[in-house]
């Protein structure tokens, strides 16, 4: 992730545009439904923006980012990221340009928002606000945004046509030549209509279509019922469940209707019922799946192997991490039991949660001992570890101190006496500068038993000592 000065200046000019009327009901759908997944400082940055435009109607004047801060009270780094959710969200479009002095000019488009039927039937904005604000709670949202609906079969249509209405005298429609530039739109002129709505996007390049395709017969399924709507609908199920295409397979053919089409409906509750069983959970959660943007690196461009390995442990989640040591098969429900009690409990961060999965599967031969997981974690909360590069640090000293615990250890020994101990290759970001590609492993479960081998040690030199002199 780039810094933010990398991207945003207060000397940066923006204006800021829609393509529409923004309604007052919109105000009431941000701020209710929008909200509890964006946070109050980027509902009232678009509050601010659109404020901008009220007196100009589809175009605000022309100011910049430090007027912006001044306004808001918030520094810049705050304020773009708060602009980079409602941009993720699908409420702020943003377009960039260099002046003829080269200064930065940024257009900002707001977008509508979704509106009530669209949102609680979007199938991924409503499942994060059921998790967010809670079945009770939801529940009244529903109920504000709708009514009572009408059985129209009940009564026979009256309404008139505009021909039983209106007749045509052709002699009135005649006119002049030199009036039909009137009737024509004025090149550079746009008409005030309803403001259009931002579709979510990116979804579909983090699903495997590829491999999708591949397992699905066409005999199942013809091509033509993978519509572009629907292949969007599968790439979010899998976003929000994470859901892999081998599993997709399965649920999809669980929606095909007799006709041999998709019912993004049934498809959505096949995915529902899937992640229900799966992990004995209702519904997923929203941001947290992955390190939080503000606790984030901002480093435009890795320079080293640490700082690669930083923006990876950032961008993925816990789970995500563990497929990865599985080499792509799923975690067990017990290692994911551990990982999201651990993460309630102490209040981890998902990417300090990845460094803490790392250092206990390198110090305990890949397994999860949940009473160390839990024991390292404590002490990272009481710490108040939040970003990934404060946890390695950490991580550094704990395995620093073990290889000399250990060592300490091994001097008592005789090397007849000595077991050969087995090697395991270590990540490049948990090696000492001088630590050899492979070093020795440590065999401890915790941190209990290499304290009890170091005071063992201790105790046979001394008595070893105390034989010397007797003799």
């Amino acid at each position: 992730m780039m810094n933010h000065w990398q991207q945003l200046l207060p000397v940066d000019q923006y204006r800021v545009t829609t393509k529409g009327i923004l309604r007052e009901y919109d105000r009431k759908i941000i701020a209710m439904l929008y909200q509890p997944l964006i946070g109050p400082l980027s509902m009232s940055l678009y509050f601010t923006l659109w404020s901008e435009l009220e007196a100009n109607r589809l175009w605000g004047e022309e100011s910049n980012h430090y007027c912006l801060m001044n306004t808001m009270s918030l520094p810049l780094k705050e304020i773009y990221i708060a602009r980079s959710k409602l941009e993720g969200i699908g409420l702020l479009k943003v377009y960039k340009k260099q002046g003829q002095q080269d200064e930065t000019i940024l257009l900002y488009e707001l977008m509508a928002p979704l509106n009530p039927e669209q949102f609680f039937t979007d199938g991924m904005l409503n499942v994060y606000l059921y998790k967010k604000v809670g079945k009770s709670q939801f529940a009244k949202l529903k109920r504000f945004f709708s009514d009572d609906s009408w059985n129209v079969a009940e009564y026979k249509d009256e309404t008139k046509s505009f021909t039983e209405v209106f007749s045509s005298q052709l002699d009135s429609l005649y006119v002049s030549p030199d009036d039909t530039s009137e009737l024509e739109v004025e090149q550079g002129s746009t008409f005030i209509s309803e403001n259009t709505v931002q579709n979510l996007d990116g979804f579909s390049e983090r699903f495997d279509f590829g491999l999708f395709f591949s397992g699905m017969q066409s005999s199942l399924i013809p091509k033509k019922a993978f519509t572009t709507d629907i292949q969007t609908a599968i790439a979010k199920l899998a976003f929000i469940y994470g859901i892999n295409p081998i599993v997709m397979q399965s649920i999809v053919l669980r929606a095909v209707t007799v006709d041999n089409e998709i019912d993004v409906e049934e498809l959505r509750k096949a995915a529902r019922d899937w992640y229900q069983i799966e992990y004995n959970q209702e519904y997923p959660t929203l941001v947290e799946q992955v390190q939080p943007a503000k606790y984030k690196s901002e480093v435009q461009k890795p320079l080293s192997k640490e700082e690669e390995r930083i923006q990876l442990l950032e961008s993925i989640s816990p789970r995500e991490l563990l497929i990865q040591h599985a080499g792509g098969g799923e975690p067990s429900k017990a290692d994911l039991q551990i990982v999201e009690e651990v993460m309630m409990k102490q209040k981890l961060s998902p990417g300090v949660m990845n460094v803490l999965l790392e250092y206990v599967m390198i110090m305990t031969d890949m397994k999860l001992s949940k009473a160390y997981v839990e024991k390292i974690a404590g002490q990272w909360s009481r710490k108040k570890v939040k970003t990934v590069k404060e946890a390695m640090e950490l991580a550094k000293n704990e395995y620093k101190q073990a290889q000399e615990r250990k060592a300490k250890g091994k001097t008592t020994y005789s090397k007849k006496t000595q077991k050969p101990v087995r090697t395991e290759i270590v990540p490049e970001w948990l090696k000492n500068n001088e630590t050899k590609d492979k070093v020795e492993k440590v065999e401890v479960k915790s941190d209990e038993d290499v304290d009890f081998e170091a005071k063992k040690a201790e105790l046979q030199a001394k008595l070893k000592e105390k034989y010397k002199r007797k003799g």
